[in-house]
């Protein structure tokens, strides 16, 4: 776990470094007051997104609050995580949509919502849905919903800085032209590696908020259950239906849109063809010696969530199953 940190923090230091050269790099070659003008319109979008995030994602979602006494048993469910997290209590809310999911947004900690689709109501039992509320409310405890918006800031800052320079810096009529297209053209391949970097945090993100949900007393294997459930339930969604969460997957415990591919994997683990993991299934995993193919490799890549099979086996080494 300190490991997971402490790589959370050396990429936060590479990310602002490589921005903080990009900006020594802008302003050597062109003078800075084209570059501070981006910035500012750059840092000006990141605080509407985070003022209207939470609305977005609403939205979106079609999320509707519970009020008091509305649905007890996941208010206790809910309650319970926040007391073993010693966080404030969330909001909780119902995503009218089909696709089981679950997911947690807001500002700060004392902003925080916790909300579950209602595709996910009937899928997991009682100890699966609480485990993925772990999950989620681990989220909430790391603070990372806020770290990630701070860390993507970076690579839309570089986006703007190539766009401006490759696109409209070599129409210049002056000697420094052709600098301008190469600050342009490092810019742009500054942006994709550090898009890469964003997404590997988003990665080990979701390893922090499993490892948590272990942490607030649930099995790994409840956790491995309704992971497996999650991507068995998506699989058997209309394409449509995943289409239209495809801009807010990042959110989710599980990515939808890999539903079939994981589940490939995944209904390996189900020796007794129960539809769920249990302990002595995620014990035999933790023997075995799980290798991903390039093309698992290159997927994952570029994917905002571990490999399912990997992260199951990540699960398996925590604690009592």
């Amino acid at each position: 776990m300190f490991g997971l940190r402490m790589r959370m923090w050396l990429l936060t230091a590479i990310l602002f470094a490589v921005i903080y050269a990009v900006i020594s790099m802008v302003s050597y070659s062109l003078g800075i007051g084209n570059f501070y003008f981006y910035l500012g319109l750059s840092l000006v979008m990141m605080l509407i997104q985070y003022m209207l995030g939470p609305k977005i994602v609403e939205w979106s979602m079609k999320v509707r609050y519970l009020k008091d006494g509305e649905n007890p048993r996941l208010h206790q469910m809910v309650r319970s995580m926040a007391q073993a997290a010693n966080v404030p209590m969330p909001r909780i809310g119902i995503a009218e949509i089909a696709v089981p999911n679950a997911f947690a947004f807001g500002r700060t900690m004392k902003d925080s919502r916790i909300c579950v689709t209602k595709g996910i109501m009937d899928l997991l039992d009682e100890n699966e849905l609480r485990a993925v509320i772990g999950h989620e409310m681990s989220h909430i405890k790391n603070r990372d919903v806020l770290t990630i918006t701070l860390l993507s800031v970076i690579p839309m800052i570089l986006y703007r800085i190539a766009w401006q320079f490759m696109f409209y810096g070599g129409k210049r009529d002056d000697r420094n032209s052709s600098n301008t297209m190469l600050v342009g053209l490092a810019a742009f391949i500054f942006y994709f590696l550090t898009n890469l970097l964003v997404l590997y945090a988003s990665r080990v993100r979701e390893y922090f908020a499993d490892k948590g949900s272990v942490d607030l007393g649930n099995k790994p294997s409840e956790l491995a259950s309704a992971l497996y459930k999650l991507v068995y339930g998506s699989a058997r969604m209309p394409k449509e239906a995943l289409k239209d969460v495809e801009g807010m997957k990042a959110f989710f415990a599980n990515d939808p849109s890999r539903a079939m591919s994981d589940l490939k994997d995944l209904s390996q683990l189900d020796l007794d063809k129960s539809g769920t993991i249990d302990s002595g299934e995620l014990s035999a995993l933790k023997m075995k010696n799980v290798k991903l193919g390039f093309g698992d490799k290159m997927f994952e890549l570029f994917s905002t969530h571990p490999n399912m099979l990997k992260r199951i086996k990540r699960l398996s080494d925590w604690g009592h199953n």
